[in-house]
């Protein structure tokens, strides 16, 4: 067998390498693992550096320490808390991530009947800031992310996706933003990446009427670089993963820095815009009045513009 030549890794392989992308597969798991390579041990300083909930961050450490990915360690008794370290197999060389979603879809989208509702001490501005910071990690990891679409790639999800960098579709994927609908614009990103892709006239449509773009459009626009037969979704992410895993480590990293810095800034600028807007938005009479709207089973009548 040609010692240079990528092996394939069977789907559910007992395998370390097969296990992590599987666990890696989770943006949440990705973010965790960055942060622990960095020198992150402790429970709450992941909380501090991340827009995680605890229910998340527990679970997530929990399933990575089940994986022999982390190892934990009491370092308080009363009450016990606990530090999480990297083991040798957490240490491994990641080449190339596959981020997919179980079940029928990648993402059907968040629960629309928490926008606007959450309940926190920290300002809307800070979780918007918290947020932004978390996915633009995403530019920092040094293994290429590729997802894999299938389903409905809805809304924070879709443009989550939008900043990775390859996206493969099966046939019958559905893409959509749907905030508009729910009075709120998007703010992950994801109109700048679209504007690149698409142009103003197609990324306005989709926006302000919120519609459906199928795999079809998607791939004529660029959106994902291929569309494949459903059944053969995961068998062509995992070998285009290999492929870039086989690559020259330093020549993956540079032509991303290249194609990061033709990008990179648009999608920064357009960031930083969605943060503004959508915090005014979330305190305008507009967005109060959409609520008691609906709230209140009527037509909004009274917007304003402010």
């Amino acid at each position: 067998m040609d010692a240079a030549a990528p092996t394939r890794l069977p789907p559910g392989g007992q395998n370390a390498i097969a296990e992590a992308l599987g666990l890696l597969g989770d943006e949440w798991t990705l973010l965790i693992l960055r942060y622990a390579l960095q020198g992150t041990r402790r429970y709450q300083d992941w909380r501090e550096r991340l827009p995680i909930s605890h229910a998340v961050l527990s679970a997530r450490l929990t399933r990575l320490t089940d994986a022999g990915l982390l190892a934990r360690d009491a370092y308080q008794q009363r009450p016990v808390r606990y530090e999480y370290r990297l083991t040798p197999r957490g240490r491994c060389d990641v080449r190339a991530v596959i981020w997919r979603g179980e079940g029928a879809s990648f993402s059907s989208g968040r629960d629309v009947g928490s926008i606007g509702t959450l309940s926190t001490e920290r300002t809307h501005h800070e979780l918007m800031r918290r947020g932004h910071r978390g996915i633009q990690q995403l530019w920092e990891l040094d293994a290429p992310v590729l997802v894999a679409c299938k389903g409905w790639v809805m809304g924070g999800s879709f443009q989550r996706a939008l900043l990775c960098d390859v996206r493969i579709a099966a046939e019958g994927t559905r893409f959509r933003l749907p905030e508009l609908g729910h009075g709120v614009i998007p703010d992950t990103g994801g109109v700048a990446v679209l504007h690149q892709m698409c142009g103003p006239g197609v990324v306005s449509d989709l926006v302000l009427t919120c519609r459906v773009m199928n795999a079809g459009e998607a791939l004529a626009h660029g959106v994902v670089s291929r569309v494949v037969p459903a059944d053969q979704l995961d068998d062509v992410v995992r070998e285009a993963a290999e492929q870039i895993a086989a690559a020259p480590k330093v020549a993956v990293k540079l032509v991303r820095e290249n194609i990061r810095h033709l990008s990179l800034p648009e999608v920064r600028a357009s960031m930083a815009d969605e943060m503004v807007f959508q915090t005014f938005l979330n305190k305008s009479d507009d967005y109060a009045e959409f609520r008691a709207a609906r709230t209140e089973g009527r037509a909004g009548d009274y917007y304003t513009g402010s």
